[in-house]
């Protein structure tokens, strides 16, 4: 059983990589350091556990190798570290390379309220708000950043030209990506005029610059071979991702309702920006999809038979129909094997596939198929829209497929085809 972690041993050290690199150590002890603290970061995340004292203690049980490491990694997260965005002390290191990003906070339990009067205004704003427990963390995470670049001043006393001087600095200083400064921009913005109920007016700050990549795309060819190294369910869920375009949380967060085997459509619920659309469903899938359900509702009967908290709902519809978790058509069309404690409320229940797990395993097949790209699940989404095109499909419904807001993030996939402008040669074909 997993150990229950106080949050106060829980252990925030998203740099632990930069102050291995410096550590006092020889470079095959650093080495060996490195991949033991990966290993047990892997094991947090797995086990949807914080890195904390608690868990460190049961972890060590089973892997006495690495308690020099561990050692190692517990006492240098305690030593003090800042840079002027209040940075990179945040929330524990629990993703899989065990960098935490953007300084966030340890996952919100229902019944951690905050400490300061202002982290206790921003979480009751978010759960009013009815935001995910993510978003939660990810808002708390950047305004902790935002008060220790205040210190010694509060949030209350922020000005819109702090907000500026805080996203300056991210962009010059710390070289941040446009997106995470845009994250940090909606989470100050967020906490400023919905918790502290202040008004920031237009701010005036140094905007990251955008890093344009085009998307990796796999041919028909390789998309086959990538899905004969995979089996099962995995198999199901890459072809369903490829086959209806859509994003990793949105295949993982799928519910029984959201399929319509016999219209060949499905409802993608709360995708990017909480927003619902319809996409394409494909036929080649529905047999093996009805096999998944049945399969699914042994799983759902068993769960009802011992007794088991319903799944995840969101918070408001929780409140107005509270067993409606257990009922069939909430159920996720691909849960994890095991259940596991819910972060956000410390109950025990069934959870989706995690979304590490799905990752590692379609890396793992892209290698075994000889693919010589770097292929993640969003890859899938990428070659769905980008072979669309070239079968000559409209790009507006193209656009409304992916739920693109705007039509110019569409366009980006005419940079891959494999005809770009439609019909345009190479001089050298002839």
């Amino acid at each position: 059983m997993k150990p229950a972690a106080n949050h106060a041993d829980i252990v925030q050290f998203p740099d632990w990589k930069q102050a291995l690199a410096t550590a006092n150590l020889a470079p095959g002890e650093r080495e060996n350091h490195r991949r033991a603290i990966l290993t047990f970061l892997k094991h947090c995340k797995e086990q949807r556990a914080p890195a904390s004292v608690a868990v460190i203690r049961e972890y060590l049980r089973g892997n006495p190798a690495h308690r020099t490491a561990l050692r190692w990694f517990y006492q240098a997260a305690a030593r003090p570290r800042r840079d002027r965005t209040g940075g990179p002390a945040g929330r524990p290191a629990v993703a899989g390379d065990g960098v935490g990003s953007a300084g966030r906070t340890p996952p919100p339990a229902a019944a951690d309220l905050g400490g300061a009067d202002w982290e206790r205004d921003l979480i009751k704003a978010v759960r009013s708000a009815g935001l995910l427990w993510r978003t939660e963390e990810t808002y708390r995470g950047w305004a902790a950043r935002f008060a220790r670049f205040l210190a010694p001043r509060s949030p209350y006393a922020a000005s819109k030209e702090d907000v500026g001087d805080f996203l300056t600095a991210l962009a010059v200083e710390q070289r941040a990506a446009s997106s995470t400064q845009r994250q940090a921009l909606n989470a100050l913005v967020f906490l400023l005029q919905e918790a502290l109920h202040r008004e920031l007016g237009d701010l005036d700050f140094r905007r990251a610059n955008p890093r344009k990549r085009v998307p990796t795309v796999l041919t028909r060819d390789e998309c086959a071979a990538l899905f004969v190294q995979l089996e099962g369910t995995t198999r199901l869920m890459a072809e369903l991702m490829y086959g209806s375009g859509l994003r990793l949380m949105e295949l993982l967060r799928l519910r029984v309702q959201d399929l319509d085997l016999e219209r060949h459509r499905l409802q993608v619920r709360g995708g990017k920006g909480d927003k619902d659309r319809v996409t394409v469903l494909p036929g080649a899938l529905v047999s093996r999809l009805r096999e998944q359900l049945e399969w699914l509702r042994e799983l759902h009967q068993s769960d009802r038979e011992a007794c088991l908290p319903g799944v995840w709902l969101p918070e408001g519809l929780a409140r107005k129909w509270p067993k409606a978790g257990e009922r069939w058509q909430w159920q996720w069309v691909f849960p994890s094997r095991e259940t596991s404690v819910d972060p956000a409320t410390g109950v025990r229940r069934r959870h989706h596939m995690v979304d590490s797990t799905f990752q590692n395993l379609i890396r793992e097949a892209a290698d075994r198929a000889g693919i010589n790209k770097r292929v993640t699940p969003h890859v899938l989404r990428h070659s769905f829209a980008t072979h669309l095109l070239e079968a000559g499909t409209d790009i507006r419904t193209v656009q409304e497929l992916l739920g693109h807001q705007s039509v110019e993030t569409t366009q980006i996939y005419t940079h891959v085809m494999t005809k770009p402008g439609l019909g345009v040669r190479s001089p050298l074909d002839g």
